[in-house]
């Protein structure tokens, strides 16, 4: 499997590009911004993007997607939960003094357990709401032979950090149960690759988050 993961735009939102060697298949996940980047990458590995999928609807994980939608046919995939941030795409942008076009309509909802496959690639959803309503990681089902477990946790959660909950939708006591009973019981050795920052592990995060306590005793 190819993974390029790479900061974009003014926020730094980190975009992956998942590929399959045999196939040339892609899958995009959060492509935010720069699109002229996001497509160096694609055509360096000669890979076709089947699937874009957006770990929540902030208009830095979202903004390229109608681009690669309109000129690669990239099918658009997000949690109905954040319809109306990506329904309100130009007026997010204009609160930072940035003109921006509506975005085309979701393809398909992100539902929690569903398998969402490119070529050989297989995603699982895991649902995580508290950063926005609808926001989701992104767990890699069945990784290569010596690869460990991956998972992609957009805003969720972040190396000695969470996302944060006092945007709209956002809420804090909702965003510690997902992390607890949901990222918290994977694997320790689970690879994490947040939205935005450093990768980190499980393992690291449960042991070192400093939210660990509220985490956990959030029951």
């Amino acid at each position: 499997m190819i993974l390029e993961s790479f900061p974009v735009g003014s926020f730094q939102c980190n975009c992956v590009v998942l590929g399959d060697e045999a196939t040339r298949e892609a899958i995009v996940i959060d492509p935010g911004d720069d699109i002229d980047r996001i497509t160096e990458i694609l055509d360096h590995y000669r890979l076709t993007v089947r699937k874009t999928l957006h770990t929540h609807g902030h208009l830095d994980h979202i903004g390229a997607a109608g681009q690669l939608k309109l000129e690669r046919g990239a099918a658009i995939h997000i949690h109905r939960g954040d319809l109306p941030l990506w329904q309100s795409f130009p007026r997010q942008a204009a609160l930072f003094g940035v003109t921006a076009h509506d975005l085309p309509e979701p393809d398909a909802f992100l539902l929690g357990g569903e398998k969402v496959a490119v070529g050989s690639i297989v995603l699982e959803v895991i649902e995580t709401p508290g950063h926005t309503p609808g926001s989701v990681c992104l767990s890699l089902v069945s990784p290569a032979p010596g690869d460990g477990p991956l998972l992609f946790s957009g805003d969720t959660l972040f190396r000695r950090g969470i996302g944060r909950t006092d945007l709209w939708g956002g809420d804090y006591a909702t965003i510690l149960e997902p992390i607890r009973d949901r990222i918290f019981r994977l694997p320790g050795e689970t690879i994490v690759h947040p939205g935005h920052g450093p990768v980190t592990s499980v393992h690291d995060e449960r042991a070192g988050n400093p939210f660990r306590g509220e985490i956990l005793a959030n029951r």
